[in-house]
């Protein structure tokens, strides 16, 4: 029961983080030289400037044809993240022990554990792979060398390591929750007491009556 709570609490924070990380245009900082009070962030979505008196503009990318390739494919795996994330808390929520839900059906609940965390696995990946290769790319034109060093250049954002916290909590949630579902699955009852094989209740009670048969054969 504990693993499965925090298997959920992870996930549940790993999916809610996700979610955050795909609409806040944090993913890149940009500080200019030229006027260092003036903060242009940019996410998948749009590019914002913020300037000295607090004043935030932001203005939406042009077309999605004309994004670079890692922001069209980011866009597409952060919302089937989003989405992934949903459905695996939804169905290990169903398979938690304490929900009355399939009570009697033992088998569905852990179908529905491996199910849920096999799918937050899958969320946690489609997570990490945009926001890594977002990463990668910012790392490579920072340190090109064909730039010359007087052009401003785009830095990690704060939604750069939110990603990588959402998508570490969501794979984790998701193994957890799969290896509280497997443990559970092996685990096999003991019969009760009133449920002994009839010879084993024979074997009992002859013990005892063996020896009056005995002298009644005498």
């Amino acid at each position: 029961a504990k693993a499965q709570g925090g298997g959920m609490l992870l996930a549940v924070l790993g999916w809610i983080s996700s979610c955050v990380t795909t609409f806040v245009p944090l993913w890149k900082n940009l500080n200019l030289d030229l006027n260092e009070l003036e903060v242009w962030n940019m996410g998948l979505w749009q590019v914002c400037i913020t300037q000295e008196e607090g004043v935030v503009e932001c203005q939406a990318h042009g077309s999605f044809l004309a994004l670079p390739p890692e922001l069209r494919i980011s866009r597409l795996l952060m919302c089937l993240s989003n989405g992934l994330g949903l459905l695996g808390c939804l169905l290990a929520a169903l398979g938690l022990e304490g929900w009355r839900t399939c009570e009697d059906k033992p088998g569905r609940k852990r179908q529905l554990l491996l199910g849920g965390g096999a799918t937050l696995g899958m969320a946690g990946i489609t997570t990490l792979v945009p926001v890594s290769w977002v990463a990668y790319n910012t790392v490579l034109d920072f340190w090109d060398e064909t730039v010359p060093d007087i052009v401003p250049r785009w830095e990690f954002g704060e939604a750069t390591f939110l990603g990588w916290f959402a998508g570490a909590f969501l794979a984790a949630g998701g193994l957890l929750l799969a290896c509280s579902a497997r443990s559970t699955s092996t685990a096999t009852p003991l019969a009760p007491a009133g449920h002994q094989a009839p010879a084993a209740r024979g074997l009992a009670g002859g013990h005892h009556l063996h020896p009056k048969n005995a002298d009644l054969v005498i």
